[in-house]
């Protein structure tokens, strides 16, 4: 069997060698729409008839990262293949993951319990799209509509809830209305999902092309905080401090304090603590000129004032934004570390101990205001005086 339709050498290999061996396999999922939106799919799925141990016996390299689920990670030629076997799930009692899985032989029992239309096709050897539940007409029509009944499908897994508003927004498709119905009718109901699982879908939607889909959130409940338009988020950059720091200004503008959100989805240092100092800065009233800057720089560190930039730039306020970008342009000293006199040739001048961390502080102080006298000619000179 071979597959007409382009693609990724191992993707081709791996299917092929399943079906040589007498089972069935097809890409599945999301590699399949981004194929039929003519985007680059990011990552492979395939589902097969085999069973894990018989896809182990097949390949030499395999991790079996979720085998009581079916999935064994393939490895052919630096990629990782997740290969499933065909499927259908039991309960949810905890409304997260399945209570049993039971392995089936029919490639529309597999994909009957997969959670939106678009997502539930498959593409047989000869380049067909196998799509039961009219996934291509809803990728015509642009809309995230569940495979069956949304009430069912968000009871079973309540994440499907924050990654329908995160397609809608990704792809800039709207939602059904039996699904946003569905949404708002669940989304106030207390639920047990950690925060390293809602972060993604909802980080993922404040960086996407529609960001406005990211309002859902606050409406239906699922998020706590004011209902504000996020569309202002289309204006700034589309990575996670930006869009983050655009979101915590729209909340802090409706009068929300979006510290708690924040700390209770975000537990990466390197992004929560920019926020907050961003947040801080922002509180106090972005600096008004260029020495402004490079003190607040110095002081919150780089992430922090571009975050707090950004805070202003949603609120409709460029030029702080503007400044800033001028003044990282110039690499301005923010540092003792980078100032033209070292701690050893300050040491050579006679000083010592906190007398050396006082001369630093001094000269950072100075250099801030008048950065082109970073030189070590007016660093003695400053200290000589």
């Amino acid at each position: 069997m071979d597959y007409t339709t382009p693609l990724p050498p191992a993707v081709a290999h791996c299917c092929r060698t399943l079906w040589q061996a007498g089972f069935e396999a097809y890409p599945v999922g999301g590699c399949v729409r981004d194929l039929l939106l003519a985007r680059t799919p990011q990552d492979w799925d395939i589902c097969t008839s085999a069973l894990p141990p018989q896809v182990q016996s097949l390949f030499p390299h395999t991790v079996p990262t979720g085998i009581d689920y079916g999935t064994v990670t393939v490895l052919l030629d630096g990629q990782g293949l997740e290969v499933t076997t065909f499927r259908c799930e039991g309960g949810y009692r905890d409304g997260r993951r399945p209570d049993a899985v039971s392995f089936v032989s029919s490639l529309t029992d597999d994909l009957s319990r997969r959670d939106f239309t678009v997502n539930a096709m498959a593409l047989a050897p000869d380049g067909a799209v196998i799509d039961p539940f009219g996934g291509q007409a809803d990728l015509e029509s642009r809309v995230i509509r569940c495979v069956g009944a949304p009430m069912q499908r968000f009871q079973e897994d309540r994440l499907r809830m924050f990654r329908a508003i995160r397609f809608a927004a990704q792809l800039n498709f709207t939602l059904d209305p039996e699904l946003v119905h569905a949404l708002e009718e669940l989304g106030l109901q207390p639920h047990h999902l950690p925060a390293e699982r809602i972060r993604p879908e909802v980080e993922k939607t404040l960086c996407a092309p529609a960001p406005h889909w990211a309002k859902l959130f606050f409406s239906s409940g699922l998020l706590h905080g004011p209902e504000i338009d996020t569309s202002p988020l289309t204006g700034l950059p589309n990575k996670p401090l930006p869009r983050w720091a655009g979101l915590a200004s729209l909340m802090a503008e409706s009068g929300h304090d979006p510290r708690p959100l924040l700390q209770t989805l975000i537990r990466d240092k390197k992004l929560i603590v920019p926020l907050s100092r961003g947040l801080a800065l922002f509180r106090e009233d972005l600096p008004q000129d260029a020495s402004g800057w490079r003190h607040a720089l110095a002081r919150y560190g780089v992430p922090a004032c571009k975050a707090g930039a950004a805070m202003a730039q949603v609120q409709g306020h460029e030029a702080p934004r503007e400044l800033l970008d001028q003044v990282l342009a110039q690499s301005p000293c923010l540092s003792a570390k980078e100032l033209a006199l070292s701690g050893r040739e300050l040491a050579a001048m006679g000083l010592s101990g906190p007398d050396i961390g006082r001369a630093q502080r001094m000269l950072l102080d100075y250099v801030l205001d008048h950065p082109e006298d970073n030189t070590p000619d007016k660093l003695r000179l400053l200290l000589s005086t």
